[in-house]
């Protein structure tokens, strides 16, 4: 999953990361490198917050410019999250044709959890679908992923701060 970017400066001087896709989702840093390291998670928790809420994910729309990637594990989450919405099956009903208790449904649906593939392939099965990999060419205007485990890595480290109902825990400024 290609998320589309778009950087600004703001007033003080930092570099503001917006998605046009997800409104919700904005993050900044000291540096142009520093606001795409957190950029992936600052999409990660809006759509950590949507699922929570029962909302849709929205779709990445056809970049022209800079995107973010969400990784292999995470988009197969969101992409599990939505199947269960486009087929009505909610968690308790996941976790029954699964013999699986909540608690397991929850960390496979949670972004950032390091789910099994294998857990992943069942779920999807669970729900009519199939789960598969494709292995494309980087594209040239995709953060690399280097940046994207710095982001995850830093996300596990960070202080939790709140500026709103879907606040990163990287995205408040300091006051």
């Amino acid at each position: 999953m290609f998320y589309p970017v778009t950087l600004s400066k703001d007033n003080d001087g930092t570099t503001l990361v917006r998605f046009p896709d997800v409104p919700d989702a904005v993050t900044f840093g000291a540096t142009r490198e520093e606001a795409l390291e957190r950029a992936v998670d600052a999409l990660l928790t809006v759509f950590d917050a949507y699922m929570k809420d029962k909302r849709d994910i929205p779709q990445p729309s056809t970049a022209k410019g800079l995107t973010v990637q969400v990784s292999a594990l995470d988009a197969s989450k969101v992409a599990l999250y939505q199947a269960m919405r486009e087929r009505k099956v909610s968690k308790s009903e996941l976790g029954r044709r699964l013999n699986w208790h909540l608690p397991q449904v929850d960390r496979v649906l949670q972004v950032r959890h390091g789910s099994q593939l294998e857990q992943l392939e069942a779920a999807f099965a669970a729900v009519g679908k199939r789960l598969t990999v494709t292995i494309s060419d980087r594209h040239d205007r995709t953060v690399p992923g280097a940046i994207i485990a710095k982001a995850k890595t830093r996300a596990s480290e960070a202080k939790p701060v709140s500026t709103g109902r879907y606040a990163s825990r990287k995205t408040a400024k300091k006051r």
